[in-house]
């Protein structure tokens, strides 16, 4: 499975099979939360965020790309990322793009 940021892929001539998104709600632990506390108070990155954040976009990217496989696409084109706060201590990734099968 091909996945590109970009809305064309060079060479391919593309049909729109439609819209396709994986989603995960992550919500942090209180050994990230103490950690993190504690960074605040001397600066720097919190890597147990970032790792927790890292981790969400594969799960939501494993998502988007089995709904793409469902529909048996050969690549996903105009990927984003997005974030939201659901409710204190847990936020929500989306990966969606447009699933594409090749013409040619």
């Amino acid at each position: 499975m091909m996945l590109v940021s970009i809305e064309n892929i060079p060479g391919k001539e593309l049909e729109v099979l439609g819209i396709v998104k994986g989603t995960i709600v992550q919500t942090k632990n209180f050994g990230r939360d103490f950690m993190a506390g504690m960074k605040t108070l001397v600066g720097g990155e919190i890597k147990g965020y970032t790792e927790m954040l890292n981790e969400a976009r594969q799960i939501a990217t494993k998502r988007m790309v089995d709904e793409a496989e469902a529909l048996n696409a050969d690549a996903v084109v105009g990927i984003h990322y997005g974030s939201s706060t659901v409710m204190q201590g847990a936020a929500e990734i989306i990966a969606y793009g447009t699933a594409v099968k090749f013409k040619n």
